[in-house]
């Protein structure tokens, strides 16, 4: 017995000494097999670089954050199956568009020129109609929205299709969450689509209800077993009330986008729209297309949610359409429609946007239009709610400012606006930040339209922004301290993973 304790032990330090030793061998091949599927997977080449850098420099925590947040997951390959087989069960009507969008761009060329080719792009790649009988309101923040938000949820008496990120169960949220269940217990359908990583609170609440006669759906539940889901968010912000009216923007359901006079709260500067006419149709068809996304029993897209519209003269010559992009979008559509409206600017392009993570493409074609001779202003918080992202926003300052892009630092509280303003004849109003992430790996839609007098009206807000910023010359950047810079630099490497 003493005999075989000792060859035990003897056998346990012999392989103790070899592990010691020999470690970093399966260690490193796993490391290099690692790198290869990242080189492989053809991702964006800086991605591709800060991945590998997280990897080697972070070890094993490193490894831990790609399996979570890196990896090109199976579920990519099913958003994009998903994606053909939604495109199929309506490509009837699709195709019933088709004549009319066609007989409509030359009308449309002439009152708007080159900017029509977003609209062309946007139906030759088969995302959406655009349509020309619509009713924009333009809404600047949660004061101006709210108010009408609620009146047309009271006033519903068909169906109800709300789909947001965030969803507050403060005083908005709970009067939100309030009005929908009664509707709801009065006959009305109310179908809510909430992200899980933005909107815990509320669906615990639901989760809690007992006869529930709403149907809500989390989507992409996180769960230990799911991290990687938090990877994959629905940043969208839509509502759809009986077909007639709808929301889109970068306003959530939450207290703080209301400023409240005399509230000791950070001031949320955002915008919105409320939209009535066919475009409604094409956001009940978007919401459509995330609630097949989830568990929630399915439904038709019948005469009751796509209504039919009469032809309105007031607004015939004015175009509307949506541009949506998730994780099995075949190509990032909200970055590429951005990309031919710039490229078609004349005079002026106004930005807005809390986060300035931008692609190549995006930050040489602003440099471009700037060199051009086009007035390029870009407007972003003066502090934001993520240290690294602010860093890594000034750091893609530099080469803009060199080619005569103004930049104005927003002072008055948070801008979390997402709009741009193109020949105040082209508008993007919608929840795509101007960074890899709503490029890339988020759930985002963005209005696109070309009435001119909300255009205009959007440009004028604009210029009231301007007068609470402050703006960013080229001396006062390079004269900023050292460390800042370097911190810019240092958080910049991160940029194309956050």
């Amino acid at each position: 017995m003493k005999d075989l304790v000792n060859q035990l032990t003897i056998d346990w330090v012999h392989w103790w000494e070899l592990l010691v030793n020999w470690y970093w061998l399966p260690l490193f091949i796993f490391y290099i097999g690692v790198m290869s599927t990242i080189l492989i997977e053809n991702r964006n080449p800086s991605k591709t670089v800060s991945w590998i850098m997280v990897i080697f420099f972070i070890p094993f925590l490193g490894l831990l954050l790609y399996y979570l947040f890196g990896q090109k997951f199976r579920k990519v390959r099913r958003f994009q199956r998903i994606n053909r087989l939604q495109f199929k069960k309506i490509q009837k009507a699709w195709n019933d568009n088709l004549l009319f969008m066609s007989a409509q761009i030359p009308r449309m060329t002439n009152r708007i020129g080159g900017l029509v080719r977003v609209f062309e792009y946007v139906k030759n790649q088969h995302l959406s109609p655009f349509s020309n009988n619509n009713k924009i309101s333009l809404l600047t923040n949660g004061e101006e929205k709210f108010p009408l938000f609620i009146a047309d949820l009271q006033a519903a008496k068909e169906f109800i299709h709300l789909e947001y990120y965030i969803f507050e169960m403060d005083t908005i949220g709970t009067q939100v969450m309030d009005i929908l269940l009664q509707k709801a217990s009065q006959g009305v359908e109310v179908r809510v689509i909430l992200d899980s990583f933005g909107s815990p609170a509320a669906l615990r609440y639901l989760k809690k209800q007992h006869n529930l006669q709403l149907a809500y759906q989390a989507f992409l539940p996180v769960s230990f077993s799911s991290l990687a889901n938090s990877n994959y968010r629905n940043h969208r912000k839509i509502v759809i009330v009986d077909g007639n009216v709808g929301y889109i923007g970068g306003i959530n359901i939450s207290d703080r986008y209301i400023n409240k006079e005399g509230a000791d709260t950070l001031y949320w500067r955002d915008t919105s729209i409320r939209l009535e006419g066919e475009g409604v149709n094409s956001l009940q068809i978007q919401f459509w297309n995330s609630w097949n996304q989830t568990a929630g029993a399915p439904f038709m897209l019948s005469e009751k949610y796509l209504k039919i519209w009469e032809s309105c003269a007031e607004t015939s010559n004015d175009a509307f359409t949506l541009v949506s992009s998730d994780p099995g979008s075949r190509s990032p559509f909200n970055l590429e429609a951005l990309l031919i409206a710039i490229a078609e600017a004349k005079e002026s392009i106004q930005v807005c946007t809390p986060y300035f993570i931008p692609p190549d493409e995006l930050s040489m074609a602003l440099q471009l239009a700037a060199a051009s001779g086009i007035q390029v202003e870009l407007m972003i918080p003066a502090s934001s709610d993520s240290y690294i992202v602010y860093h890594a926003s000034f750091s893609y300052l530099k080469p803009l400012l060199m080619r005569g892009v103004s930049v104005h630092l927003y002072k008055k509280g948070f801008l979390h606006a997402k709009t741009i303003c193109i020949d105040r004849k082209l508008a993007f109003v919608g929840t795509v930040n101007l960074d890899i992430r709503s490029f890339y790996i988020n759930f985002e839609i963005a209005a696109v339209f070309s009435d001119i007098k909300v255009c205009e009206r959007l440009a004028q807000q604009f210029e009231r922004d301007k007068e609470q910023s402050e703006i960013v010359t080229l001396y006062i950047w390079m004269h900023r301290k050292k460390w800042k810079r370097a911190l810019d630099s240092l958080c910049r490497l991160l940029a194309p993973l956050l």
